[in-house]
């Protein structure tokens, strides 16, 4: 008969996930993870396989985390160009050290690239999910006179993704919450109609 797990496995990805979102894949070691995670190295193995799929777990763990207040903050306003703009401001941590660790996601990119087919695969997933989600906010937002008329939802839809991600690379860069601040508004208001 098989032993139970003596360990809380949510508990233990989310400490993994600290680990890679603050050193990345290629720096994080085993020990690291093990150390973090607080359990043997044959339960890391027995739970999660190997280094990769955990990291793969972890990842799509941060990702569904972080994309779900992406649209929370995108939907809750009546106001889709203040949809816009709380998801832009809501990007980046007020508190220094937590702004610097930047976007795990944007990480991985910087990674890996297109290298990996699985994790190309994940991102695309979660970039389209939110992708159209903007679009569809930016026709509503024309539809109330709020948005530029002559943009193209699709395309627009886009420039904020790369907005969004420029924006976490200069947090990691070491950008301040006000500077931060301020590029997400003048994103705003490109889109802002006369």
């Amino acid at each position: 008969m098989a032993r139970p797990r003596e360990f809380d496995r949510d508990a233990a990805l989310d400490k993994a996930m600290q680990v890679f979102w603050v050193k990345g894949f290629a720096a994080t070691s085993t020990d690291d993870l093990i150390q973090a995670m607080g359990i043997g190295r044959q339960s890391v193995y027995n739970a999660f396989g190997d280094k990769k799929q955990l990291y793969m777990e972890a990842l799509g763990a941060y990702q569904r985390r972080t994309v779900g207040g992406h649209l929370t903050r995108l939907n809750a306003p009546a106001s889709p160009l203040q949809g816009i703009s709380d998801l832009l401001t809501g990007l980046t941590a007020e508190e220094d050290a937590q702004r610097a660790l930047g976007c795990m996601g944007v990480g991985s990119v910087g990674e890996f690239g297109v290298s990996d087919p699985a994790l190309v695969e994940q991102r695309t997933r979660t970039a389209t999910l939110l992708g159209k989600r903007l679009a569809e906010r930016i026709r509503e937002g024309q539809a109330a006179g709020e948005i530029q008329p002559g943009l193209d939802p699709a395309e627009t839809a886009g420039f904020i993704q790369m907005t969004m991600t420029g924006l976490q690379l200069a947090a990691r860069a070491g950008a301040g919450a006000g500077d931060l601040a301020t590029l997400a508004r003048f994103t705003v208001d490109r889109l802002r109609s006369a």
